[in-house]
């Protein structure tokens, strides 16, 4: 089959949740012969939408990708004092539009492209309801396009105008029952909504004693993977370790891109952005898994962490995250800095509990998240 995917950036550089879901199943389709296109910005960092790529076409593993210029880069600080302002207002569907373009990244190029090609594809792939590309992109492909929402319960969700982004794709493609049901309750409507997931892979080897020396850290050790960022409850979650670490000696491991300052204090180390292979021996040499976002869709990061075993703490906040544990068994859940040390205590503690958690976690992500699975339930869709 030939499909077009179409979101706001994409390359063995960009690391981010929809991003990678966009790569893992276009490079997936393509080992078993399908024929995928990625339309895309020229963007790398999606605090700016700078260009970054030259325009055109390239391949990436065998996937190829039409690249598009953004027209606007974005200032972030001005930006969120606009959206803050926005979001406390009453608004009209043409300042919503408004503000979306505004977020970007603006590129009307892709959607010309999109407009004269898509009835060249089976269908097209939209990822993330959120952005210039699929707000715009949907009206060009109307009944041949699909959509992987990566919805969250957020401001940008409510808007008027996410009406038509959540009617217009044929079939809505869901990661979670919760994020299908959170569409579900808000956006109501006749098209198929079908919940597929994606999957997870471990690399056949891993080197956690390499990682430790590397790092100079020792056991216990609490790991966060991800944006490192107020948004993604990093603030709370440090608020909450930095006492219970003075209480059991203990270091918490960040990994990911800094959008933060951090504290002050020898218990919090900062690892930078890891390469995949130094990812999954961060995962291994980690004692437990620290997840307190509470606007997820998936969390690639936790059924990571629990595929090889490592038990995790999450935001209770989040109905993913907290649905992911209640589900598999492997873990605990979190709501205040009481119940944060509470678990860590009862986890570092009770290794007859650990050891339990760790066997269902691994069970869980093997039963339901290998890509064999995900893509066979994906092709009974299509």
């Amino acid at each position: 089959m030939r499909a077009a995917f179409v979101l706001q950036r994409y390359g063995k550089e960009v690391v981010g949740g929809a991003e990678k879901l966009a790569r893992d199943y276009a490079e997936r389709l393509y080992r078993i012969g399908w024929d995928i296109t990625v339309y895309t910005t020229t963007a790398l960092d999606y605090i700016t939408w700078a260009n970054y790529y030259p325009p055109g076409e390239s391949i990436l593993r065998g996937v190829n990708i039409k690249r598009f210029p953004v027209e606007r880069e974005r200032n972030i600080e001005e930006f969120n004092r606009y959206s803050e302002e926005f979001f406390n207002e009453k608004r009209n569907p043409d300042e919503e539009r408004e503000w979306l373009e505004l977020q970007g990244p603006l590129s009307p190029a892709l959607i010309d492209a999109i407009r004269k090609e898509q009835k060249d594809y089976d269908f097209v792939l939209f990822f993330t309801y959120l952005y210039y590309p699929t707000y715009y992109g949907l009206k060009e492909a109307g009944k041949n396009a699909l959509l992987f929402p990566t919805a969250h319960d957020e401001s940008p969700f409510h808007m008027d105008i996410m009406k038509e982004v959540f009617s217009t794709p044929s079939i809505l493609l869901f990661l979670s029952e919760e994020e299908a049901k959170l569409v579900d309750k808000y956006y109501p409507g006749k098209n198929k909504r079908i919940v597929v997931g994606a999957g997870v892979e471990p690399p056949p080897q891993f080197f956690p004693k390499l990682f430790l020396s590397r790092f100079l850290l020792f056991p216990p050790i609490f790991l966060y993977m991800g944006r490192i960022d107020e948004g993604k409850g990093c603030g709370r979650m440090m608020e909450c370790f930095i006492p219970y670490s003075s209480y059991r000696n203990s270091s918490l491991a960040l990994a990911g891109k800094l959008n933060m300052a951090l504290p002050q204090d020898p218990r919090v180390r900062y690892l930078g952005f890891l390469p995949e292979q130094a990812k999954w021996d961060a995962i291994k040499a980690s004692t437990i898994t620290v997840h307190p976002s509470f606007l997820e869709s998936f969390s690639y990061s936790l059924l990571e962490s629990l595929s090889l075993g490592v038990p995790a703490i999450v935001n209770e906040a989040s109905p993913v995250l907290r649905g992911h544990i209640e589900k598999s068994g492997a873990g605990l859940t979190y709501r205040d800095c009481l119940s944060f040390a509470s678990a860590a205590e009862l986890l570092l503690l009770d290794k007859e509990l650990y050891n339990y958690m760790s066997e269902k976690g691994s069970k869980y992500v093997k039963k339901n998240f290998s890509w064999e699975t995900i893509i066979s339930g994906f092709l009974k869709v299509i």
